[in-house]
């Protein structure tokens, strides 16, 4: 199988990694011949490690790299029979490089776009044959990542979903179906994380540290929320919240912080700024957290029940499958448990009562309880048990 990779940034060098590595034929397209050029020469640095680490031989490596071509010239794609761009996320541009992809692929050649936050309908009605479109979304570093998220449009021919998702599990990765909603499955399910913790931030109830380290220690997971989101960068992790927020009309729950937006306008972006929510500086102290378990729990418990509400709620509205949201969110941002399970673990009345608990102190959208989760404490249901 041909498949042509549009874009040579991060993302585009490492999905053609990824396919080369699976045996296709890679023809990597970028009008920057020095973005193309590094491309070319971090796939082949990646390469010589996998293979000194022992988890590719030499001969893979080299069969890897005969099998791509980078190239200048979108008229060299008339042969792919899938072809997916990775290039800036922005709409209009989407669109004009599929209407211009159009005339020069074959009529049978799957189209795809990498966008993790813009609307697979609204790219695919740029094209004549809006049927052989879809959404494929890697997450970053691709090479590393498990998890791709596999999202019709809803001109999408049926059964192509299918077909792509196999095609992804024989790359080696887990794919996941989700419906073309803002945010698709990780980017919707994962924004209380940032956005709670925030939240009890500019409330004064625990510095950042102390949030960080609640979720961390006591929650299991691999990154506190600020020094996830410095990790990220403010430049992205901004523009992803008030994207979601604006593309689900101004629903509350997803509704940007003033605090970040402030680190975002002053170019505070996080680790690649040298300054985010912390410093980075060479002579910068961490601050200590405050290790009160009481108010750690309090603090893990919150963030808690805002994502298994976020979770329940993408199930109710058919995002996605129970496994595939649990699978997204294990493999996708590496929570140390799928939350609707960890809803079952909690108990999902005890969930139920912190959202409404939240609610009556607040009064605020944000905190409105999923449906579901209240009809299945009145039927004493579990998502799992």
């Amino acid at each position: 199988m041909i498949i042509g990779i549009i874009g040579s940034g991060a993302m585009g060098a490492g999905i053609a990694q990824v396919v080369a590595t699976a045996g296709h034929t890679v023809r990597l397209l970028d009008q920057n011949a020095e973005a193309l050029q590094r491309a070319s020469q971090s796939i082949e640095t990646n390469l010589r490690k996998l293979t000194e680490k022992g988890k590719l031989t030499a001969a893979a490596a080299e069969a890897a790299l005969a099998r791509l071509h980078p190239t200048g010239a979108i008229q060299q794609f008339t042969d792919c029979e899938l072809v997916l761009e990775a290039v800036v996320e922005d709409l209009a541009v989407k669109q004009q490089l599929f209407r211009e992809l159009e005339s020069i692929v074959s009529a049978d050649c799957v189209l795809a776009s990498n966008t993790s936050s813009l609307s697979v309908t609204a790219i695919a009605a740029a094209c004549q044959h809006p049927e052989r479109f879809i959404g494929i979304h890697f997450f970053n570093p691709a090479p590393l990542m498990q998890l791709v998220e596999v999202i019709p449009a809803i001109q999408t021919k049926a059964g192509l979903a299918t077909e792509v998702r196999d095609l992804v599990a024989s790359w080696g990765k887990l794919p996941v179906l989700a419906k073309d909603t803002p945010g698709f499955i990780v980017n919707r399910v994962a924004r209380p994380f940032y956005g709670e913790a925030i939240r009890i931030l500019e409330e004064g109830l625990a510095d950042m540290a102390t949030i960080d380290w609640a979720l961390t220690e006591l929650g299991g997971f691999r990154m506190g929320p600020f020094t996830l989101m410095d990790f990220i960068g403010h430049d992205v992790n901004y523009r992803v919240t008030e994207s979601v927020f604006t593309a689900f009309f101004f629903d509350p729950r997803y509704k940007p912080s003033f605090t970040q937006k402030r680190l975002f306008e002053a170019g505070y972006y996080g680790r690649k700024a040298g300054r985010g929510f912390y410093s980075y500086a060479p002579d910068a102290v961490l601050p200590e957290p405050n290790r009160d378990a009481a108010l750690g729990y309090t603090i893990l418990h919150r963030v808690l029940a805002m994502l298994i509400n976020e979770a329940a709620d993408a199930l109710a509205l058919n995002v996605a499958s129970r496994d595939d949201l649990e699978l997204a969110m294990t493999k996708g941002v590496n929570y140390p448990k799928g939350l609707l399970a960890w809803a079952d673990e909690l108990g999902i009345a005890e969930v139920l009562d912190m959202l409404d608990n939240l609610y009556a102190e607040y009064h605020e959208d944000r905190y409105r309880a999923s449906a579901l989760l209240r009809r299945m404490v009145r039927e004493r249901q579990h998502f799992f048990i």
